[in-house]
């Protein structure tokens, strides 16, 4: 008899076949009767006379199916529905998606990514997608995680200033522009009101750009944003103890309650200002249409008033509350490579 050649038997055929033989004979034709013969049961194995010589042996591959279609009803439905199972089972796999903040979460603030870290993510991206939400604006984001625009190659998602610019697989979908949004009346006042309250501010020192117009937001820096990294880190020590921003904030909330505005803070020296709704949650709209069953959301700004605090509290993400890159890198391993956990 020609053998069956292996490369042509799907494993869930087999499988499927085996259920149906196994299942028994009582439950396959139903009844309590007395169970059929053999013969009755496949109808294949009836013994047929001889009027001339010997039939040739049959072929295998061609004879499969008519074998499949004089199973009895039951048992081929039975298998059918167990071979559809095991089908979707090697198809079916979670989508997951982790999204990260970048100051504080992936790097220090508005420094490189460290290297280790980066390969990390690459690593994670084998396993599950990513994507990084950000307040600051495209370049910067992409000037701290990579070279050029590299960081749209190894992130699946870029979402710049919370999300109202939006990169998909390398390409840009969507820009928002708060001009458009407040109209430039607001926009000025707005303008107008921080100048003049920074106007009065004493402190060690100042530098320069103060307010930063992005896409989607105006950020607030009081010590301004060109200082260096050892004055940014003496502000931030001052503004602990004398909540600086803090009280910046309230002011303006006051000034411009009932116009649709938010305030969060970010990083070390500055706050955003964006209109209702446009904090991190926006970049989940998009990722609506892509049916993740999970979206796990990391970053350090988690208490209320940080900018981590809308979306990580949000009920369609898992959220986590990080300390630094490195505690970032553990938590992911912990939840997706945790035969290495404890490698710190």
């Amino acid at each position: 008899m020609p053998r069956l050649p292996s490369t042509i038997i799907s494993p869930h055929l087999v499988q499927a076949v085996r259920h149906i033989l196994e299942v028994p004979v009582e439950s396959a034709f139903g009844g309590s009767g007395p169970a059929p013969s053999r013969e009755d049961r496949w109808p294949l194995l009836r013994p047929v006379p001889r009027t001339g010589p010997a039939p040739a042996p049959p072929d295998l591959c061609r004879a499969r199916p008519r074998l499949l279609l004089l199973l009895p009803r039951q048992r081929l439905a039975r298998g059918a529905a167990a071979m559809a199972v095991a089908v979707e089972g090697a198809r079916r796999k979670e989508r997951i998606l982790c999204l990260f903040d970048v100051d504080g979460t992936l790097t220090p603030a508005r420094q490189k990514i460290d290297p280790e870290v980066s390969a990390f993510l690459q690593k994670l991206r084998s396993r599950v997608q990513i994507g990084v939400v950000g307040g600051s604006d495209y370049s910067k984001i992409a000037e701290q995680l990579g070279d050029g625009d590299e960081v749209i190659e190894k992130f699946d998602y870029v979402f710049a200033e919370n999300g109202t610019v939006q990169y998909k697989h390398g390409r840009l979908l969507s820009k928002q522009t708060i001009q458009n949004h407040l109209g430039e009346e607001l926009l000025q006042d707005l303008i107008n009101f921080c100048l003049s309250y920074m106007a009065l501010l004493r402190l060690p020192k100042k530098r320069g750009t103060f307010i930063e117009f992005r896409n989607g937001m105006l950020n607030i820096s009081p010590i301004g944003r060109s200082c260096t990294l050892e004055e940014r880190i003496e502000f931030s020590e001052l503004d602990k103890k004398e909540k600086i921003r803090e009280k910046f904030v309230e002011a303006l909330k006051t000034e411009f309650a009932g116009k649709g505005l938010r305030f969060s803070r970010g990083g070390m020296i500055s706050f955003d200002v964006f209109p209702e709704g446009w904090d991190k949650r926006y970049c989940l709209d998009s990722l609506d249409e892509d049916s993740f069953d999970i979206i796990h959301f990391f970053g350090n700004e988690t208490s209320p008033g940080g900018n981590d605090f809308e979306i990580y509290a949000d009920p369609r993400t898992v959220g986590h509350s990080v300390v630094s890159p490195q505690d970032t890198v553990q938590r992911c391993r912990e939840l997706f490579f945790p035969e290495t956990a404890h490698e710190a």
